[in-house]
């Protein structure tokens, strides 16, 4: 896989949109999972060594008080057992449903009055863009998706080149031809864009800049 080059050189949070879908929520996720899990081995082996008292690890983990009090309510911790799974079950499935998610793809509104308002649709703005960049000399063909929100969108740019393609010529045709008349046209001045650029090739083989 080739490595995604951001045109603009602002080194803006948002930016990052242009490169590739955020996962810091998934990352920030799986650390705290593995931070408690963790903690709760560490606590095990400490157990288990006697830290917490030389007869605490022949005992049961829960206090026999603890069990008495479960033994003699027998419905309310089922109640409780329950409830926790099926929270447990919704968190999860939310959790999944949001990392699985398509990507947003935001429509461009170019005028908002009270009255009238143009907006560009984000299948109409990707396709004309990549129109007007599969038409560069040495691109053989182009894929262009808008991303994050409608008021700070950035645009992904997808370039399969041809094997005799100038690579430099290309990326300063892209940004003088393409890309600073789809800003004009659609009306965003700071549009973060990221570039991905391949050879159009049967081995597949990556050419980045």
């Amino acid at each position: 896989m080739s490595e995604p080059v951001l045109a603009p050189a602002g080194v803006r949070r948002r930016s990052r949109r242009a490169l590739a879908r955020s996962t810091a929520g998934d990352r920030w996720l799986v650390a705290l999972a593995g931070l408690l899990l963790l903690v709760a081995g560490t606590l095990t082996a400490l157990l288990s060594y006697g830290v917490f008292g030389t007869g605490r690890s022949d005992r049961p983990l829960l206090d026999p008080v603890v069990v008495d009090t479960l033994r003699a309510h027998p419905l309310p911790a089922r109640l409780v057992a329950l409830g926790v799974g099926v929270l447990l079950t919704v968190l999860g499935v939310a959790l999944a449903v949001r990392s699985l998610r398509p990507e947003r793809r935001p429509d461009l509104m170019l005028d908002a009055d009270p009255g009238t308002a143009v907006v560009i649709r984000s299948a109409a703005a990707a396709e004309a863009v990549t129109g007007a960049a599969a038409a560069l000399p040495g691109v053989a063909r182009a894929r262009t998706r808008l991303v994050g929100a409608p008021r700070v969108p950035a645009m992904r740019l997808t370039l399969w080149l041809e094997q005799d393609a100038d690579v430099t010529e290309v990326c300063r045709r892209l940004e003088l031809d393409v890309l600073t008349e789809a800003r004009t046209c659609l009306g965003v001045a700071d549009l973060p864009v990221g570039v991905r650029l391949e050879l159009d090739s049967s081995s597949g083989t990556p050419r980045v800049v």
